[in-house]
């Protein structure tokens, strides 16, 4: 795999719990240290995303060809939708003398933790199984179906997480957004001296 001074963030927790906000938040404070890998995925846009720029949206061939090439660092299928991470993605990153940063599931994790990138794997955790479900309500991009789908599926992350502990180097409780981004800049801070 291909090496450099920077190192690769991974930030996975369940969806709703402020992942992206505290990536977005991240590139803003910091546009020329970090960059995001952007990942491929054969679901939808939602309502602002864009192409090349929150996702590739890809048609399942396409995904699967790029599978059959082994372009994938990690790759997997959540609430059956295909989401890929490309090794030439996260090489511009680092090619670009940035820190890369991932957004993942625990598949995904624990894929690129057996790699030879040496990541830093953080993970955030709501504050009470109640709380991301109301954060997902509010989001109202999905339906009640599917919003309990995915409270199953955050309640078996959260137990995931909990019983692999050396899969993370970090889990910060995000019970108020602007202390979580706090903790989650200190940790890049340790993991990258000098740095920001």
């Amino acid at each position: 795999m291909y090496y450099n001074r920077f190192r690769v963030f991974v930030i996975c927790g369940p969806s709703g719990v402020g992942k992206g906000t505290i990536i977005s938040r991240l590139m803003s404070d910091y546009p020329n240290k970090f960059g995001f890998s952007v990942s491929h995925t054969t679901r939808p846009p939602r309502v602002g995303e864009q192409n090349g720029k929150d996702y590739h949206f890809v048609s399942k061939d396409f995904f699967k060809g790029m599978l059959e090439n082994n372009l994938f660092l990690e790759h997997a299928n959540v609430y059956d939708k295909m989401y890929g991470t490309s090794f030439e993605a996260v090489k511009n990153v680092l090619d670009d003398n940035k820190c890369c940063i991932l957004d993942l599931d625990i598949q995904g994790t624990k894929s690129v933790r057996k790699s030879t990138l040496d990541p830093v794997c953080i993970f955030i955790k709501p504050p009470t199984i109640q709380s991301l479900e109301d954060r997902l309500l509010a989001r109202h991009t999905e339906t009640i179906d599917e919003i309990r789908n995915r409270m199953v599926k955050a309640e078996a992350i959260i137990t995931e997480a909990e019983v692999t502990k050396d899969l993370f180097d970090q889990v910060i409780i995000n019970d108020d957004l602007d202390a979580c981004y706090s903790k989650f800049v200190e940790v890049i801070k340790r993991y990258q001296p000098n740095f920001l």
